[in-house]
């Protein structure tokens, strides 16, 4: 597989585009004034207790309060606070090497016991801004590098499940023994298998370092402060994808060139030779032809191989996919096959779409039905296998007996083209108007209702500019044989805000005839 990023950077935001063989999996916004990113590190102040929710509103300098459940305050919660009491001004610093842990915090507590209004705490950003939802958050602090992730407060070596080989296991627990200080833990990720031995120890010393500096940060910081950042979605993406498979790099502007080409000269020397610049007069997105791709972000439609389509609607609860075979079935005899054929294509591209409109909570994909249970199973099977490239967490399950699969996906980023609509004022979102041709039947109709039994003299037709040029059009215009017949004073004002098909009868001190 052959992947590309593709970095467009504007004055007000950063688009990374990831493709796969050409194809756009992934979109990624990050904008550039926000500065509230997953993994960044605050102290913040606590601003109110929810008992009820057994959570708290947490102030870090957002424009709305952050949210922190008891659960995520982590199990090693009351050593984490005695760090940063002892950071605090006129007290003896302690480090985590050296200090005796407090007792793990109990599964069942209450947040109350353990925060109180006005107190000073260190938080970790786990989920971004959504909507009208501040950032959540956890103090279960954890520094993520290339190759492990540093938990401080831990003994414990933790090994990704994709890594199977014993021997394997056994070679990554010793390097990691062998660098670890003691009261800090690492979760050692998948990337670390390629990896050679002194790359995970100066990884694994990176974030140790990383760390004492954001301890070091607490002890200059008010709250709300920043105490460390994580690095832009650009090298984020980079860190974790970053392989053998990876074509190229491009980007169109010449200070982020340059972040990561030092980025990856840190982690993979050499490989820095990836990262292009741009300097073409046509847009970036244009250029890699990604802007075509974006566009179908917005469409509800999403087209398959040989007249096949999906249909995906967003909900409040969940969101729904509809798979269809259009035409096929009447080009095919047998209904089993084309079935099978139709609904494997539309898992790959489901596949996609989830990672590309970051579609998240419950997902219900209804597939064209299939009578026998083994292609069932397989369909299944290759669902999971598909959505094993999405690092997001997942779970797929299998088809019910109506044929319906439900996939639940979490998601921690704001989507990256959120629907900016309003309903269409024409037709209330229905979708559907009024005929256009009995439109002239309709607004005579009016007339005659305000002339001959409301009995007015003067109308003002307020209506939409192709409304008004089809009213006045020719020498003996609708408006001309009106005024005629019903004889009254008819006059026709374009307005740009009506809807295309909206008529307004208003009298002379522009009062509306006709209440809605």
């Amino acid at each position: 597989m052959n992947k590309e990023l593709i970095v467009n950077v504007s004055p007000s935001e950063i688009s990374i585009a990831l493709c796969e063989d050409k194809v756009l999996v992934e979109l990624n916004k990050e904008q550039s004034q926000s500065g509230f990113a997953v993994g960044d590190i605050y102290l913040g102040k606590v601003r109110k207790i929810m008992p009820g929710l057994n959570a708290a509103f947490v102030n870090i300098g957002h424009e709305k309060d952050a949210f922190i459940h008891y659960l995520d305050l982590g199990a090693q919660f009351p050593s984490l606070q005695k760090l940063v009491a002892s950071q605090q001004p006129g007290k003896r610093g302690m480090r985590v090497e050296t200090m005796k842990l407090e007792e793990p915090i109990d599964k069942s507590g209450k947040i109350g016991d353990y925060l109180q209004v006005g107190q000073t705490v260190m938080v970790q950003v786990a989920k971004e801004a959504i909507s009208t939802k501040g950032p959540r958050l956890t103090s279960d602090i954890s520094l993520a590098g290339r190759n492990v992730v540093l938990v401080p407060f831990s003994s414990k070596v933790f090994l990704s499940q994709k890594i199977r080989s014993a021997e394997e296991k056994k070679r990554l627990k010793r390097i990691a023994a062998g660098v670890l200080p003691k009261n800090f833990g690492v979760i050692i990720r998948t990337a670390a298998m390629e990896a050679r031995d002194e790359d995970i120890e100066h990884d694994i010393q990176t974030q140790i370092e990383r760390w004492r500096k954001t301890m070091a940060a607490v002890k200059k910081s008010t709250p709300p402060a920043q105490l460390m950042s994580e690095m832009s979605r650009a090298n984020t993406i980079i860190r974790d994808s970053l392989n053998d498979s990876f074509s190229q790099i491009v980007v169109n502007d010449e200070a982020m060139y340059n972040e990561i080409r030092s980025y990856i000269r840190d982690i993979e020397p050499g490989k820095e030779k990836l990262v292009k610049l741009y300097r073409g007069n046509v847009p970036i997105f244009d250029n890699f032809d990604i802007s075509k791709q974006i566009k179908s972000l917005f469409a509800k439609y999403v087209s398959l191989r040989r007249g096949a389509y999906l249909i995906i609607e967003r909900t409040e609860a969940m969101n729904v996919i509809d798979v269809n075979s259009g035409n096929r079935t009447k080009a095919e005899d047998n209904q089993e096959q084309t079935a099978m054929d139709v609904n494997l294509a539309a898992a790959a591209e489901i596949a996609r779409q989830l990672r590309l409109r970051d579609l998240g909570g419950i997902v219900i994909i209804d597939f064209i039905d299939l009578h026998k249970a083994q292609n069932r199973q397989a369909l299944y099977d290759e669902m999971v296998k598909l959505m094993a490239t999405d690092k997001a967490k997942h779970t797929v399950l299998p088809l019910t007996k109506f044929g319906l699969m439900q996939i639940t996906r979490q998601r921690v980023r704001p989507v990256a083209v959120e629907s900016v609509s309003d309903v269409c004022p024409t037709c209330n979102g229905t979708g559907k108007i009024e005929p256009t041709v009995l439109l002239d039947k309709k607004i005579e109709n009016q007339i005659s209702f305000l002339t001959q039994d409301r009995g007015h003299k003067f109308i003002k037709l307020v209506v939409s500019p192709y409304v008004a040029s089809y009213l006045k059009k020719g020498l003996v215009s609708l408006r001309r044989r009106w005024q005629w017949k019903y004889k009254v004073r008819l006059e026709v004002v374009e307005d740009q805000s009506v809807g295309i098909i909206e008529v307004h009868y208003h009298d002379k001190k522009d009062n509306d005839l006709i209440k809605k």
